[in-house]
This record gives C-alpha cells, sequence and structure tokens, in this order.
C-alpha cells in the first residue's frame, strides 16, 4: 500500500523501483485524529513524515502552555527529523489540527538510500532543504513581526 503513495511524493521522484520498495517496507500510513500529538518537542527522532491528507501545525512549546506556531503542514507537505543531520531528538512538537493521514517513513532506512546513492541522495536532500529553510524564514519573519510589535518605553 505504501508503494503507490510514495511514488506520488514528488520529493521521491529521483527513487529507483527498488528504493522505492526498500522504502516502502520501512513506511506505514498512520491516521489521527483532530487534537492528536504526532510526537512532542524533545523526542527521539526516528521519522519523517509526509501529510496525505488533512493538516498538521508544529509548535515550539513555551510556559505556561502558551507555544509559537511554526508551520501548519497540509497535503503533500513535509515534517519531522531532517534525514541529513544527526539531530536525535524532534525540535517543536507536532500536533493533528484536522483529522489526518501521514506517511511515516523511518527516517535511518531514507537516510541509508541517500547515503548510498549520492545523485538521488542530493536530488532528494535538496528537496527537503528547500523545504525546511522556506518554513525557517517564515518562521523568522513571524517572529520579526512579534518582536517589532513590542512597545519600547522611552529611555529617561
Amino acid at each position: 500500500m505504501p508503494v503507490a503513495r510514495l511514488e506520488k511524493q514528488h520529493v521521491f521522484d529521483f527513487l529507483r523501483a527498488e528504493q522505492v520498495n526498500a522504502l516502502s517496507e520501512a513506511s506505514q500510513v498512520a491516521k489521527f485524529s483532530a487534537g492528536e500529538e504526532v510526537y512532542r518537542k524533545g523526542e527521539k527522532a526516528r521519522d519523517f513524515y509526509i501529510v496525505l491528507k488533512g493538516e498538521v501545525a508544529l509548535r515550539l512549546p513555551g510556559r505556561g502552555g502558551v507555544s509559537i506556531l511554526i508551520d501548519e503542514v497540509t497535503e503533500g507537505g513535509l515534517f519531522g527529523t531532517c534525514v541529513s543531520l544527526t539531530i536525535d531528538c524532534y525540535m517543536c512538537g507536532a500536533q493533528c489540527t484536522r483529522e489526518s493521514e501521514l506517511l511515516r517513513i523511518r527516517a535511518d532506512v531514507l537516510k541509508n538510500l541517500l547515503d548510498d546513492d549520492p545523485r538521488m541522495g542530493y536530488a532528494i536532500q535538496s528537496h527537503i532543504s528547500r523545504v525546511y529553510f522556506e518554513r525557517y524564514m517564515e518562521t523568522m519573519k513571524k517572529l520579526q513581526a512579534i518582536v517589532m510589535n513590542i512597545p519600547i518605553e522611552a529611555e529617561r
């Protein structure tokens, strides 16, 4: 079942049939209810996700239950561990905002595929890096807007 879903994902356009099969064996479709957590900040990062249906909010938790919304990931969107880096825990939390279906891919298997085929690995990692960098830049814009709206008292 995951083979067909993998083949539909643009990020995996560069995979050969045997690579799709290997990744498919390390993947599963996971269903989540609205409000259900996919993972929490600080949990062991083992999986890479693609939203098949629904929406996932990525949040950076703060004090007193307050959190900063980093991104809302919708159909076709990527999130989870960054497979090219050796960061072993999730840097933010992920929670479904609607009933969702996610393709959960074991990051270690994907990383091995990327390492074994550098040309394909570069193409896929370039795509993933672009998505993550765009998310980073959008987050920086949000933080800048927050900081620019903080009232500053005049010096006396």
